[in-house]
């Protein structure tokens, strides 16, 4: 049953269009740097920690930010100038605060599951799903790719504030932090021991190959230039990487199936960045589709059939 709630209480709470928050600091792991875990300008990750309380004391929520990914150095040197690629901008932008909503929010009337849970959330800023663990930095744009450094170093941090001893742990993330979610599913369960309940839940980071389905080799092209430019052909789970390409190892239908911690896969029906981006390469999208995907009254039976075949 408690499984049952956990997707259940995420849709009731989209569907009834809820926005409630509460501000958060946000805090730069310094720590990490002399090991090499920083963002794709060279500074310190950042995070954002609520403490638990009353009888969540045990129990930890690590929420993991999506952004999408960059997949050439052009793209990445872009992603410098904003949050996506650095924590100094992240903190002009939020003025070092974040707030909190959603499975996040400590409001027990809107978030009654894990309103009173530790809150830790990874801001992202490495472009490649903390997957990347590239030594050398880039010598002519300065761009650094340590994203699963990243990721090792805030767990450390919270295996050091008390995590290790959590009853429940939950792993989470949405859209690029989805996809984290699911590659690092069963590492994160590695952390705890065995009497500790742990659960993944990706909200909207199933990206489709569907290789009979229209734009399938654009797709594919793009996880390729993604895995180039980070480096990670052998960064990605063996128990993928033996059955198929590194690349096919990035769409989690190809991964999915041997991840054995409990994982929560939440999609919408009509997943408009999906439809709006993966369908086509962005040379090819026609502002007819454009449209489309914009207002379903303009869409024609064709492109009804492409939507649902590619959510199939």
């Amino acid at each position: 049953m408690a499984a049952l709630l956990l997707p259940l209480t995420i849709l009731s709470l989209v569907t009834a269009g809820i926005v409630a928050v509460h501000n958060v600091s946000i805090s730069l792991l310094d720590s990490a740097v002399a090991r090499g875990a920083v963002c794709l300008d060279g500074t310190p990750p950042a995070y954002a920690y609520s403490p638990g309380f009353g009888d969540g004391v045990d129990n930890w929520h690590v929420f993991l930010q999506g952004g999408g990914w960059c997949h050439n150095v052009d793209n990445c040197l872009d992603r410098t100038r904003d949050p996506k690629g650095s924590s100094a901008k992240l903190m002009t932008e939020q003025n070092g605060v974040v707030s909190f909503g959603g499975m996040l929010d400590a409001n027990s009337t809107l978030n009654p599951d894990f309103y009173n849970w530790h809150v830790f959330k990874i801001f992202y800023c490495d472009g490649s799903s903390l997957m990347s663990d590239v030594e050398d930095v880039d010598p002519k744009h300065n761009l650094t790719y340590r994203g699963a450094r990243i990721y090792d170093a805030m767990m450390d941090e919270l295996l050091r504030i008390g995590m290790g001893n959590a009853k429940n742990a939950l792993l989470s993330g949405t859209s690029a932090g989805g996809l984290a979610t699911t590659l690092h599913c069963d590492k994160f369960q590695s952390l705890f021991h065995n009497t500790t309940k742990v659960k993944c839940v990706s909200d909207s980071g199933f990206f489709v190959h569907g290789e009979h389905f229209m734009g399938a080799d654009w797709r594919e092209a793009y996880f390729f230039s993604v895995i180039s430019t980070h480096g990670l052909t052998n960064m990605l789970p063996t128990s993928c990487t033996s059955k198929f390409s590194s690349t096919l190892c990035l769409f989690p239908e190809n991964l999915v199936p041997d991840i054995q911690t409990p994982l929560f896969l939440i999609e919408s029906a009509f997943d408009k960045y999906q439809i709006s981006n993966n369908v086509f390469s962005p040379s090819d999208a026609s502002p007819r589709w454009i449209n489309c995907t914009s207002n379903l009254i303009f869409c024609n039976w064709s492109e009804i059939k492409i939507m649902k075949d590619t959510h199939s």
